[in-house]
C-alpha cells in the first residue's frame, strides 16, 4: 500500500511507541516522514527501523517551546516545499512516576504535563495549520488517550491534558474545517510503550502479567502498530468525511461501565 505516497508528513514522540510505529508505518506506506522527538536515542533508533530508500529527516526537538516548534515547521516547509499530514504523539505520563490524589497533586507536575501533551499539541497545529490552510488541504491526528473520557486510566494532569487534546482536536476541526484542512484523534487504551513500561515490569514482576488488559472487551492490552494502524487510517484519504472525532482505540474498553469486580 502506497496511500501516502508523495505525502510529507511530521510525526511527534517518534522516538517511542506509538510515534515510532507511526513514523515506520508512513513511511513504508511512501511518505517521508519527519520524525521528532525530545530524546537523540530514541530517535536514532527508530531510524535504524526505516525502511530501506525511505525520505526522512530526524530532529529533536522540545515540543513545548515554541521557537523549536517553528523553527521545524519552517524547515519542514523550506526541505519538501509541503506538509500534508501532522501527527501530534509526543506525551508525558507524569514527572515523577506517582498518580496522587488531587489534594496531593504538585503545581509544577501539572504544568509539565500540560506543556507537553496539549501546548505542545497546541503548538505544532497553530505553526502548521496555516500552510495547510493555503493548500486546502491537510489531515492532523493527535494522540489523546482513553484517559481524556474517563477516570481510571492515568492520573489527574495526564488525564486532564488528554481531555484537553481531545476538546482541541474538536474546536481545531471547527477552525479549520473551512479550508478543507481535517483534525482527528486517536484514544489508546493500554498499550505496551516506553510511556508505559512501568505499568507491565510491575505486572510481571508481582505474577500479574495476565491482569494486563484484562478490562477490555477483548481481554488484552493493545500494541503500538494497532493504534498506527488508526493514526494512519484518519491521516490518508479513506477519512477524507471524518474531522472533529476522538476515536477510542482500546479493545473496547470504554463500550462498558467496566467498574472494579464486574468482569472476569
Amino acid at each position: 500500500m502506497e496511500r501516502f505516497h508523495q505525502r510529507i508528513a511530521l510525526v511527534t514522540g517518534a522516538g517511542s511507541g506509538i510515534g515510532r510505529a507511526t513514523a515506520v508505518r508512513l513511511a513504508r506506506e511512501g511518505a517521508a516522514v519527519v520524525i521528532v522527538d525530545v530524546s537523540e536515542p530514541g530517535l536514532l533508533e527508530t531510524e535504524s527501523l526505516m525502511p530501506e530508500g525511505a525520505r526522512y529527516l530526524r530532529r529533536q526537538v522540545d515540543v513545548s517551546d515554541e521557537k523549536q516548534v517553528q523553527a521545524l515547521v519552517a524547515e519542514t516547509l523550506k526541505t519538501y516545499g509541503k506538509l500534508d499530514v501532522l501527527c501530534n504523539i509526543a506525551g508525558i505520563a507524569s514527572v515523577s512516576g506517582a498518580h496522587p490524589a488531587i489534594t496531593e497533586n504538585d503545581r509544577d507536575e501539572w504544568e509539565k504535563v500540560l506543556s507537553v501533551n496539549l501546548i505542545g499539541t497546541m503548538l505544532f497545529i497553530k505553526h502548521a495549520a496555516p500552510h495547510m490552510q493555503s493548500r486546502k488541504l491537510g489531515a492532523i491526528v493527535n494522540v489523546a488517550s482513553v484517559a481524556g473520557i474517563r477516570s481510571g486510566a492515568g492520573g489527574n494532569a495526564y488525564s486532564a491534558s488528554k481531555a484537553g487534546v481531545i476538546n482541541l482536536t474538536k474546536t481545531s476541526a471547527c477552525d479549520l474545517g473551512g479550508d478543507n484542512v481535517r483534525v482527528n484523534a486517536v484514544c489508546p487504551g493500554l498499550v505496551e510503550t516506553g510511556m508505559t513500561r512501568a505499568v507491565f515490569d510491575y505486572a510481571r514482576a508481582h505474577e500479574k502479567a495476565h491482569k494486563l488488559g484484562s478490562r477490555c472487551e477483548l481481554r488484552r492490552y493493545g500494541a503500538p502498530e494497532e493504534i498506527a494502524a488508526a493514526i494512519l487510517f484518519l491521516a490518508s484519504d479513506d477519512a477524507s468525511y471524518i474531522t472533529g472525532q476522538a476515536l477510542p482505540v482500546d479493545g473496547g474498553n470504554t463500550a462498558s461501565l467496566n467498574l472494579p469486580g464486574m468482569k472476569v
